[in-house]
């Protein structure tokens, strides 16, 4: 299963804060930057929802500036299909490798940090391929058939605090 998990401030000055943002067994950085409100990976000519699926790679995703929803489906689970949001400095989201999943940025952008598990055996290909949903029966069906995602990490409009950008 995903999970979102907090990371430690270990200092706060007036102005500036400083975090341990570590992940264990982390050997890859991704840094991914939406300039605006792209969906990564975009949908298909038809309109077909696309994803990604690491089978090899963990991901853990924190948002630096900006915040992200992300769709994640993984038919192992009790209930298959989630959303969650990423916040800016906010927490950790962890997708486990077999994971579908998409992501779509705030109007204004964003950039995310990925400190991935990558498999000694993960490759480039391998690991980031898009997967049509019109051509996966079983995602299609579920897309399909109006089964809501659970929603995670969303906070109602007035809990809301910008974070400082990331410098």
């Amino acid at each position: 299963m995903f999970a979102l998990y907090s990371f430690e401030k270990f200092r706060d000055t007036p102005s500036v804060q400083f975090f341990d943002i570590t992940v264990p067994h982390s050997n890859a950085r991704d840094l991914v930057f939406h300039n605006g409100p792209a969906i990564s990976p975009h949908s298909s000519k038809t309109g077909d929802w696309q994803f990604y699926l690491h089978p090899r790679q963990e991901d853990n995703l924190l948002a630096l500036s900006g915040g992200r929803i992300f769709y994640l489906v993984n038919f192992n689970w009790d209930y298959p299909f989630h959303r969650v949001r990423l916040e800016q400095n906010a927490r950790i989201l962890r997708i486990p490798p077999g994971t579908f999943h998409r992501s779509e940025s705030d109007p204004q952008g964003s950039l995310v940090i990925n400190q991935a598990v990558r498999q000694t055996s993960a490759t480039v290909h391998s690991e980031f391929r898009v997967y049509n949903s019109a051509e996966i029966p079983k995602l299609k069906t579920l897309l399909a058939s109006g089964l809501p995602p659970i929603d995670h990490g969303f906070l109602p409009k007035e809990e809301l605090v910008q974070a400082p950008i990331a410098a």
